[in-house]
């Protein structure tokens, strides 16, 4: 039986071993996809997630996650994008890199002024991304955080794929527009 996460949390805290027995045990394969997803690979994507539960383990205590699986996530998902920086420094062909260039439209023709810092941008995106519908949320999310396809994307939610690329490209534009209404752009 797979522990609650707020028991996993106590073993962290207790700093117990188990702790990352446990949350391979609940999370494993949830962190392996997100990786998956982003290296292509398998070999590495696996390093990830054990990078991961060090990171984890260093990190809890003095953190005590409110959602432990997207602090899981965003740990995955950052030591996965930053190994496939460094391995792929200059050729681009993994799948992440396809859902990386459709934000470019939003944030990468114009590049955010100087004096936006990346807390301040977090604060903004997440704010659009709050304002956003829970499907369209979702969708979101599932294709630039976790870098899932727009076919799994179709799949999941039983639409049809050209109706997943239509709300991607209709959000990006939404965000496009709020970046310059809160200012990141100059218009």
């Amino acid at each position: 039986m797979k522990l609650e996460d707020e028991k996993i949390i106590e073993l962290y805290f207790a700093r117990d071993e188990k702790a990352i027995a446990e949350t391979s045990s609940k999370y494993g394969s949830y962190c392996l996809k997100i990786a998956l997803n982003i290296l292509g690979i398998m070999q590495d994507s696996e390093e990830c997630v054990n990078d991961t539960w060090l990171k984890t383990w260093n990190s809890i205590p003095p953190q005590r996650p409110r959602i432990f699986s997207a602090f899981l996530a965003k740990i995955t998902r950052n030591l996965a994008i930053n190994r496939f920086n460094y391995e792929n420094a200059k050729k681009r062909s993994v799948p992440a890199c396809a859902a990386l260039d459709e934000l470019d439209y939003c944030i990468g023709e114009q590049g955010t002024r100087e004096d936006f810092d990346r807390r301040e941008l977090e604060r903004i995106i997440n704010s659009f991304v709050s304002s956003l519908d829970e499907r369209e949320r979702n969708i979101f999310i599932r294709r630039y955080f976790f870098s899932e396809s727009t076919p799994e994307i179709s799949e999941k939610y039983g639409i049809k794929e050209s109706y997943v690329l239509t709300i991607l490209s209709r959000t990006r534009k939404k965000l496009k527009a709020y970046l310059v209404k809160e200012g990141v752009f100059n218009g």
